[in-house]
C-alpha cells in the first residue's frame, strides 16, 4: 500500500526560481596561475568570439536548409559539415569561459546583443550571397580571433592563446578556403 506522501515525493518542483550566484561580466577566483586581469580580459575577448561564432553556426545551417542550384548537394554537405564544427568551437569556447571563472554567453538573446555578425535576411539568398555572408563572418571572427590571441598570448594565458590559434583561426582559415573556392569564376574549357 502506497501513502499519498509517497506520491508528492516523486513530484518535480516546477516553476522554480533561484538567485543568480554569479553575474555575467564576472570571474571567480580558480587557482589557474593567471592575474585576475588576465582571466578577466580572456572571458571578454572569447565572449565576443563565442556570441559570433554562434550566430555564424546559425547562418550555416540557415544557408545549408535554403542552399539551391547546381551545387546544391556539394554545398549541403560542406556546409552541414562547417556547421558542425563551428557548434564543436562554440562549446569549446564557453568551457574555456568558464574554466577561467567567467560566465559564458548562452542565450541566443543575449548573443545578438553582443555579436558583430549582421543578421541575414529571412528569405532566400543566392548561392554567391551566401556564401559571401559566411565569408564576412569568418573574416570578423578571424580578425578578432588573432588580435586576442595576440593579447592573451602577452598576458600569459597559453591556454585561450593556444585555443584561438589551434582552433578558432585554424578552422575559421580552412572554412573560408572552402568557401571562397566555391566563388571562383573558372573559365569553360572549349575543345
Amino acid at each position: 500500500m502506497t501513502s499519498s506522501r509517497q506520491h508528492l515525493g516523486s513530484q518535480p518542483w516546477l516553476h522554480q526560481r533561484g538567485e543568480i550566484i554569479q553575474d555575467f561580466g564576472t570571474v571567480k577566483q580558480f587557482p589557474l596561475g593567471l592575474s585576475y586581469e588576465a582571466r578577466m580580459y580572456s572571458c571578454q575577448r572569447l565572449n565576443k568570439i563565442l556570441a559570433d561564432t554562434q550566430i555564424l553556426y546559425g547562418v550555416y545551417k540557415k544557408h545549408h536548409w535554403l542552399v539551391r542550384g547546381a551545387t546544391f548537394y556539394q554545398l549541403h554537405l560542406v556546409l552541414d559539415k562547417h556547421a558542425g564544427e563551428q557548434l564543436a568551437l562554440v562549446d569549446t569556447l564557453a568551457e574555456r569561459v568558464q574554466t577561467l571563472g567567467g560566465v559564458a554567453v548562452g542565450d541566443p538573446r543575449h548573443v545578438a546583443e553582443i555579436t558583430s555578425i549582421p543578421r541575414p535576411p529571412d528569405g532566400v539568398e543566392e548561392v554567391p550571397a551566401m556564401l559571401s555572408r559566411l565569408l564576412a563572418a569568418h573574416e570578423a571572427i578571424l580578425s578578432e580571433a588573432h588580435d586576442a590571441a595576440s593579447r592573451t598570448g602577452e598576458l600569459g594565458d597559453d591556454g585561450t592563446n593556444d585555443l584561438l590559434v589551434s582552433q578558432v583561426i585554424r578552422t575559421g582559415e580552412l572554412q573560408a578556403w572552402f568557401l571562397a573556392e566555391h566563388l571562383v569564376d573558372t573559365p569553360l574549357v572549349r575543345a
